[in-house]
């Protein structure tokens, strides 16, 4: 038997209806949207987006900001990520690698409205940009899931604050499926983790098969970037992210596998996990991916692509997940990447996830629309108020959003 909490329809966010918004400083007035072109004809962009719920063009694009020169195209824009100190935003090309162009774009929001290209970085012993942390003191650790021509071993490539690569770690990187997409870490246990997702090689054409999927979490000392204990979850099915719960004395870890419906609780001390949840109860070959868990540890959310749901966990008791509340944007909608606001209040969504169009084996298109969420304890509630699709924003045509954040 299925079991769904679904939003009811009568659930509309207004401006009204938005509590504590009057009076309350809005901090987050502009979405950046890192976006590719879907005929790769032109170039890939920032897209600026009015975030400001008080403001009359709430939800619509305020202007552009192309890549330049014959680098421009065919990057297939991925994850993003916001400096320390939120004056850069970091962005991915996932399939730069083909076209030999840079991988790692940097954007500067000293001017919150109109971000400038700052300079690009193209680490020489890795490729197939992924997800980003910040550093505290400035620069990022970005894992890039392919060696330099897309096989394994993957690596983690760290930037300065002055966004050159300070190193590509491990040193020497493992040689049992090393291919690192999720990152989480927590610097006050000297913690990190890693998880490996697929050997990005093995989705093209150009190699025989089906793709090699992966199915493992690596645990690192985070000072000395070393890699310390390999866990192996119980099948290969994909463990895209991995999210270290916040405050958790235990030091644990979510991760999910993308093709067997299944939340794993990961315990980096022990070596150890278990299945805690069942995705399969919710819509049975969702493909779980991308998770974002509150600042105090006790609320997950989490995408499930192929359901074309997002799911809302309490994670209060780590070894009982509960499910809260799904919103379901409809079939093939492809809801990938998400992201939450500084202060919790709202959760973006965006629809797609990775189409390889002619070259590749994945084909997870989406309905390329971007939707905005507002967070309570015990519920997700659509704002209608904000309806972008990025089918028809644009004057070059239809363009497939994927990695959010927030000024």
């Amino acid at each position: 038997m299925r079991f769904l909490w679904l939003l009811p329809c009568a659930a509309v966010l207004t401006f009204a209806a938005w509590p504590g918004l009057r009076g309350r400083p809005q901090t987050e007035r502009y979405l950046y949207v890192w976006t590719g072109d879907q005929a790769r004809k032109h170039p890939d962009f920032l897209a600026v987006v009015d975030f400001d719920p008080r403001s009359p063009n709430y939800g619509g694009v305020l202007r552009t900001v192309p890549l330049p020169g014959p680098g421009a195209v065919g990057n297939e824009p991925h994850h993003v990520g916001l400096s320390s100190n939120r004056r850069i935003l970091a962005a991915g090309g996932l399939l730069s690698v083909l076209r030999g162009q840079p991988e790692i774009f940097f954007f500067g929001l000293d001017n919150p409205a109109r971000p400038v290209l700052l300079s690009t970085a193209d680490p020489p012993e890795s490729s197939i940009t992924d997800e980003f942390y910040a550093l505290p003191g400035g620069g990022f650790l970005v894992t890039m899931m392919g060696g330099s021509g897309g096989h394994e071993p993957g690596r983690v490539v760290e930037l300065s604050p002055d966004l050159r690569i300070v190193a590509e770690h491990p040193a020497e990187p493992p040689s049992d499926g090393f291919n690192p997409h999720g990152i989480s870490v927590r610097p006050e246990l000297n913690l990190m983790v890693t998880s490996d997702f697929i050997c990005p090689s093995t989705t093209l054409h150009a190699v025989d098969g089906d793709p090699v999927l992966r199915g493992s979490v690596r645990v690192w000392d985070f000072a000395a970037r070393t890699i310390v204990r390999t866990i192996r979850l119980p099948s290969e099915a994909g463990s895209i992210d991995v999210q270290l719960i916040p405050h958790d004395p235990l030091a644990r870890a979510y991760t999910a596998g993308m093709t067997d419906d299944k939340l794993y609780l990961v315990d980096t001390h022990a070596g150890t996990v278990d299945e805690v949840f069942d995705f399969s109860a919710i819509a049975p070959g969702g493909w779980p991916q991308l998770m974002r868990i509150t600042r105090d540890g006790r609320r997950m959310f989490i995408t499930l692509n192929q359901a074309g749901k997002i799911a809302m966990l309490d994670i209060s008791d780590p070894v009982r997940p509960r499910l809260i509340r799904t919103v379901d944007f409809g079939p093939e909608s492809g809801p990938h990447y998400l992201a939450l606001t500084p202060d919790e209040t709202r959760l973006v969504v965006t629809d797609y996830f990775l189409n390889e169009d002619d070259a590749g084996k994945v084909h997870a298109e989406g309905d390329h629309k971007v939707h905005v969420l507002r967070v309570t304890r015990n519920n997700l509630i659509l704002d209608r108020r904000f309806e972008l699709d990025f089918n028809t924003a644009f004057e070059t045509g239809p363009a497939r959003p994927h990695g959010v954040a927030f000024r």
